[in-house]
């Protein structure tokens, strides 16, 4: 079993940053790969961006240059580190364990970009 706990997530005016965390617990070889995906309201859920145990990261188009995913594997933590936020990127942020034969989900954490 893996538990993933989202936090960072909060209410900002357009142009500016948040940094969110998920924090792992369990079975740790599940977070080896880890992504963040996105759900606003009336919308599918999305792919945000990933990272794989090398250290090698993929982002959606519309977040490219702009968000940035990072891993601390002491702690078993992955970070998105979201800059010049935009009214669009308002969503319930999730991450998820993305290592084959685990397939995990946290809470969400809320993000609100306001124009």
């Amino acid at each position: 079993q893996v538990q993933l706990v989202e936090s960072g997530g909060g209410s900002v005016q357009a142009g500016g940053s948040l940094r969110l965390s998920c924090a792992a617990f369990g079975y740790t070889y599940c977070t080896y790969d880890m992504s963040w995906y996105r759900q606003a309201p009336g919308k599918e859920r999305e792919f945000v961006s990933a990272i794989d145990s090398d250290g090698s990261t993929s982002y959606a188009d519309s977040v490219k240059g702009r968000f940035t995913i990072s891993q601390d594997n002491a702690k078993n933590t992955v970070y998105l580190q979201m800059n010049s936020l935009k009214p669009e990127d308002t969503a319930m942020y999730y991450c998820k364990t993305e290592t084959p034969g685990c397939n995990y989900w946290g809470q969400g954490t809320q993000v609100t970009v306001s124009s």
